[in-house]
């Protein structure tokens, strides 16, 4: 397994076209962005060559997901929204050829059950994971936990398998974020179990307060260890908020890479 740089919470004290460099020179190995679009495809590109990293992950544009909406993915109303963020994301990935891209399930809107969100979001899911697989691009599904944003469709791995078993698509695999399970007190190994061979992405970050690892109470060797139990040699995409400048709180790193190797 290797170990990427979440350049949207890494390295924030610089503008994010240097935070590709900044990455390199602590010893990442690659990045990835949750939504890098206000860089230039090109520019990106270019930024990526230089360092010669890898670009791990991008997100799907959102709409008002970030901003406390429902998002795109879920809601049959907007769909021409979502057919348009998917076409700027293929346009995107394209040129920066990130190895996966992440659809985010959104929140449940007001007047939409969720079976009839569900049934939408399957639905883009198929026609995303369709349309990046002549890309070579994976499409991975997120859950989130539903404390740190309330009313989020998909927050266990049970509701990611079940997810998956209903887009049935080669291309769509779960995105299982480490400190997302951790914050609802889940059986995380369990979790790993119930999606192993179906992971695409692994992110993480301590539990509470989403730090550096150690800088909580989440036992993160055993975990990593059940992943590679279970066949998982993908990516893992630290994806916290320092405390300071992210270059001196990255003494975990060395430690990871060992019991990752």
């Amino acid at each position: 397994m290797k170990i990427c740089a979440n350049l949207s919470l890494l390295f924030t004290e610089l503008p994010l076209a240097d935070r590709v460099q900044a990455a390199v020179a602590a010893g990442f190995d690659g990045v990835e962005i949750q939504f890098p679009y206000e860089l230039p495809a090109l520019r990106l590109q270019e930024l990526l060559v230089r360092a010669g990293l890898p670009l791990v992950l991008i997100n799907l544009p959102a709409g008002d997901l970030m901003a406390g909406g429902a998002g795109l993915a879920a809601v049959p109303a907007r769909q021409t929204q979502f057919d348009a963020a998917l076409q700027e994301a293929l346009t995107y990935a394209a040129m920066v050829r990130p190895l996966c891209v992440n659809v985010l399930p959104g929140r449940l809107l007001e007047g939409v059950t969720r079976e009839q969100a569900l049934e939408c979001l399957a639905a883009n899911l198929k026609k995303a994971a369709e349309a990046f697989s002549l890309l070579g691009i994976r499409v991975l599904c997120e859950a989130i936990n539903p404390l740190d944003m309330p009313g989020f469709l998909i927050n266990t791995p049970e509701d990611l398998d079940q997810l998956l078993r209903r887009v049935d698509h080669p291309n769509c695999q779960a995105q299982f974020d480490l400190y997302h399970m951790a914050r609802q007190g889940l059986d995380i190994a369990a979790g790993i179990d119930l999606l192993a061979g179906r992971i695409g992405h692994v992110q993480f970050a301590d539990c509470p307060g989403r730090g550096a690892p150690g800088a909580g109470t989440l036992d993160f060797e055993p975990l990593l260890r059940r992943l590679k139990d279970t066949g998982y040699q993908g990516w893992l995409g630290a994806e916290y908020k320092p405390s300071g400048p992210t270059p001196a709180g990255l003494d975990w790193l060395p430690y990871w890479r060992a019991v990752t190797a």
